[in-house]
């Protein structure tokens, strides 16, 4: 069973018709790159998967996203947003919690634990899924906004998966990060996938090669082509696809 189908989605913006039929399967615990230049929809698409786009009055959206093979849209969107969590280009924690209580929100609010002894265990779990821990152990008290810029993107992975999610959508997740923060993030996607099915929108093509085991590439809202990511880089089928591989566009 795949994690995610996509069928003939499309994203309407008053006049703009942002994403054009778009219908994409995404198998579960791999990591799927979606590419395309700056303006193509790449992230419209995730904001449509959990329902985001809707927060917009003047968006319109038709066709469907089925999680596990079950309308998104015949869910309740908070439950949507917390099974499909998303982490933004730019690292979002609040930044006038503690790094604890960036963690624990979500889970208090939702009402996933029952005392402070299961919720330090599940702050506890996220950070050291996300690869954070072993830095924050010893100062889980002190505002987010005192990490780093890689450490506060982290910090938002595992927000998101203290929420306990089925898929993980990342939005350019390492655009205004240094390259060894970089290189944490996408060798932390890499183990996360072992658990968790991953869409990740990148403008680095490189970045796609690397740890995607699936790739689409988006262009001017439509799907232009799709497929495993050796595939698409070493053969791709549409001229379009290896115009923007080979940098003659984008």
């Amino acid at each position: 069973m795949n994690a995610l189908e996509i069928i003939n989605l499309n994203v309407c913006y008053g006049n703009r018709h942002v994403i054009k039929g778009i219908s994409l399967e995404i198998p579960q615990k791999v990591v799927f790159a979606i590419m395309g230049p700056s303006g193509s929809g790449k992230s419209t698409l995730l904001k449509a998967i959990n329902r985001l786009v809707e927060l917009d009055e003047d968006a319109k959206v038709n066709g469907d996203v089925k999680l596990f093979k079950n309308s998104v849209y015949e869910m309740d969107p908070r439950e949507v947003r917390r099974r499909i969590g998303m982490v933004f280009q730019q690292p979002n924690p609040f930044p006038h919690l503690s790094i604890y209580d960036n963690v624990a929100l979500g889970p208090r609010l939702n009402k996933f634990v029952r005392n402070k002894e299961e919720l330090d265990k599940l702050v506890e779990w996220a950070l050291k899924k996300a690869a954070l821990w072993e830095e924050v152990k010893d100062r889980l008290g002190d505002l987010a906004s005192k990490l780093s810029g890689g450490q506060q993107q982290r910090l938002c992975i595992a927000r998101a998966l203290a929420l306990k999610p089925d898929v993980l959508l990342l939005d350019e997740p390492t655009s205004a990060l240094d390259p060894a923060s970089t290189a944490k993030i996408e060798s932390l996607l890499l183990e996360l996938k072992k658990s968790y099915t991953i869409i990740i929108v990148t403008h680095k093509m490189q970045q796609a090669a690397r740890i995607g085991d699936y790739t689409a590439f988006i262009l001017d809202g439509k799907l232009i082509e799709v497929g495993d990511t050796t595939q698409i880089f070493e053969n791709p089928k549409d001229k379009r696809t290896e115009a923007y591989i080979t940098g003659r566009f984008g």
